[in-house]
């Protein structure tokens, strides 16, 4: 077995057990609330959709215009034009920065990919992110997981999940931004289905007993003795599973500061874990900057 710096296993695609997100960053939904229909049937019945949105990411489209990626609570996340915004007296301004959160009004076709962004009121660009790179690399990162891996339909707990993280990213005390950027990325994947299974052995269910816990990327989780046993997971000392189950669990904040190289392994072993169970081992640029920064010597 490896030890806790040793994430270098490859994870096969099964589907794992979701876990609770913190409710610090996602207050539960009403109990009248309701699934939203599907992208399809919504917009049968509108051509015209104002909606809380964040813009995960941006780029020049000819001479004048730009096209976003947004992250939207009523229709998910879309790719809109938003014309002539290059101009120098376009309405948007330096609206359409990444990372800032407002309300969009989208004028949306049915069977097509890109719409079109008529107007966008900022409620908050988050400029703390900005002011501090260790902040932005961890937005971006996820935003990034957002980006690639939510579907193009409506899931207003996704959106409300990212707007919450981004803003805690904001916020958060400068010597707590790694550990609740670890866990606010961990909870993104828990978000998006993918969470670890920390309660059970990954492979055939056994209930699992404290203390020391060996973890398989392959697998997508902890393993008991007998799976473990002749295989390549790491093994976490208890402690060190204390540690991961908080992250998980998002109570990342209630944990003192990590030491050095554990954040390290920690941040090795959520991008190795989302290479393999979301990317299928395609690189992520934003999450790969995010782990590969120089966390130590910024501290």
């Amino acid at each position: 077995m490896g030890s806790v710096h040793g994430f270098t296993s490859s994870i096969q695609s099964l589907p794992l057990p979701s876990l609770p997100v913190s409710s610090r960053l996602l207050p539960p939904l009403p109990a009248s609330s309701r699934p939203l229909p599907s992208l399809t049937v919504y917009l049968t019945k509108m051509s015209l959709v104002t909606t809380p949105a964040l813009v995960l990411h941006a780029f020049r489209y000819s001479e004048s215009s730009k096209i976003v990626r947004l992250a939207t609570e009523e229709i998910g996340v879309q790719s809109a034009i938003a014309k002539g915004a290059l101009r120098p007296r376009s309405k948007f301004g330096a609206r359409l920065q990444v990372l800032s959160e407002g309300i969009a009004e989208l004028h949306v076709k049915r069977h097509r990919d890109l719409h079109t962004l008529s107007e966008f009121a900022v409620r908050d660009q988050h400029a703390e992110l900005a002011g501090d790179v260790r902040r932005y690399a961890t937005a971006t990162a996820l935003a990034e997981l957002v980006l690639r891996f939510a579907p193009a339909e409506p899931n207003p707990p996704v959106y409300q999940y990212l707007v919450a993280a981004v803003r805690r990213l904001a916020l958060t005390l400068s010597e707590q931004v790694d550990v609740v950027g670890i866990g606010v990325l961990w909870g993104a994947v828990s978000m998006l289905g993918f969470t670890p299974a920390v309660d059970s052995c990954a492979r055939d269910g056994r209930r699992l007993p404290d203390g020391a816990v060996s973890f398989s990327i392959a697998d997508g989780g902890f393993l008991c003795q007998q799976c473990a046993t002749g295989s390549d997971a790491t093994t976490l000392k208890p402690g060190d599973r204390a540690t991961f189950e908080a992250l998980i669990y998002g109570a990342g904040e209630e944990l003192e500061r990590i030491p050095p190289r554990h954040a390290t392994a920690h941040r090795r072993l959520l991008t190795r874990f989302v290479q393999r169970h979301l990317s299928e081992d395609r690189e992520l640029k934003a999450l790969t900057f995010w782990e590969t920064l120089p966390w130590n010597d910024m501290s």
